[in-house]
């Protein structure tokens, strides 16, 4: 087992005198090895909170997070952004690139903490050989100005895998693209789960994406429910 979440409560102060916000109410569910999770819902719903907290970028206000048997919360902050970096993949709805870089370096962006030359090296062999793989082997002096919005969101994948995580957590990964490029990107995520046996969460409004994960959840009213996407 890759992740296991036991008993998950998140619950935000509103204001003086009024009783907190619980967006998430005693969640569990585990994730194995090379799966694939869809966690559905309507917006407000919780869903980026939750994959903030698998992703450790938030803490919940009860209940543990186990990624490989290791306690998240018992961890120091500064070992805790070190294993975010090294076990785990983020794709956002917003790709985040930075336009004054080139595409290769923004893939590099995470392995800035790895100083050594011979890392440097096969860390930008591997830079180009997930550009190559996802058709960007001519783009990667182009500034993301230059790209479709399809090529951004690919230019985030390939950022996201560039240190060989364990985990991605795509946040509506395919929310700001086009039909066609939304297909091209499922088809791509599910092809790098596959290939290299990442396990995925996947948060998204779009069934279609959904249906192509092995397991889909939906998320209401703080509770987490398997989904029957079959209509």
């Amino acid at each position: 087992m890759l992740l296991n979440l036991k008993n998950i409560v998140k619950r935000y102060d509103v204001s003086p005198g009024k009783d907190p916000l619980t967006v998430l109410d005693g969640i569990s569910f585990q994730v194995n090895h090379g799966e694939t999770i869809a966690v559905v819902g309507p917006s407000g719903s919780g869903k980026s909170t939750l994959l903030n907290i698998v992703g450790a970028l938030d803490k919940p206000t009860s209940g543990v997070v186990l990624f490989e048997g290791n306690n998240l919360a018992e961890m120091k902050d500064n070992d805790v952004a070190h294993f975010r970096n090294e076990k785990i993949g983020f794709i956002f709805q917003l790709h985040h690139l930075l336009p004054q870089c080139t595409v290769l370096e923004n893939v590099l962006i995470p392995t800035l903490t790895r100083k050594t030359h011979k890392h440097n090296e096969e860390l930008r062999n591997r830079a180009e050989e997930l550009l190559i793989k996802v058709g960007l082997n001519d783009h990667l002096d182009y500034f993301p100005a230059r790209l479709s919005g399809g090529e951004q969101q690919r230019v985030a994948v390939v950022r996201a895998l560039i240190n060989k995580p364990k985990l991605l957590l795509a946040d509506e990964p395919t929310g700001s693209l086009d039909q066609t490029s939304a297909e091209n990107l499922g088809r791509l995520l599910l092809q790098i789960n596959k290939e290299d046996n990442v396990s995925l969460i996947v948060v998204t409004h779009s069934l279609d994406l959904a249906r192509k994960m092995d397991t889909v959840y939906s998320l209401s009213n703080g509770k987490l429910e398997p989904f029957n996407t079959n209509y």
